[in-house]
């Protein structure tokens, strides 16, 4: 009779872990007037990443992102290539990325001023 062999992990029933990182941000470029907030949530919503964006009295869309380390960077590279059909975007910057042990947002929501 063969000795009984167990696999690491196999009957351990553990929770996947996310590194859950935040990271503000600011779109430059044609960006208001194009539903670039519009846009921007429905993606979010498609990558589960939550948070918030807003236009800006300058002519930028900023806000704030939380989520999965994975679904963050594609949405951070989403916003400096993609953004809404009509946009043209000259660059966006990334401030402040930072891991956070839990989402603060339920959601992704579009602010007003």
């Amino acid at each position: 009779m063969l000795p009984e062999r167990s696999l690491p992990g196999l009957h351990e029933h553990r929770p996947v872990l996310y590194n859950l990182v935040a990271v503000d941000f600011e779109v430059y470029g044609k960006v208001h007037g194009v539903h670039f907030e519009e846009f921007t949530k429905e993606q979010a919503d498609k990558l589960g990443v939550r948070g918030w964006c807003m236009n800006t009295a300058h002519g930028t869309v900023q806000g704030q992102l939380q989520g999965s380390e994975d679904n963050i960077q594609a949405m951070m590279n989403w916003l400096k290539s993609k953004g809404s059909p009509a946009s043209e975007i000259e660059r966006a910057e990334f401030r402040n990325q930072q891991s956070i042990l839990e989402l603060t947002f339920n959601d992704f929501t579009i602010r007003r001023e």
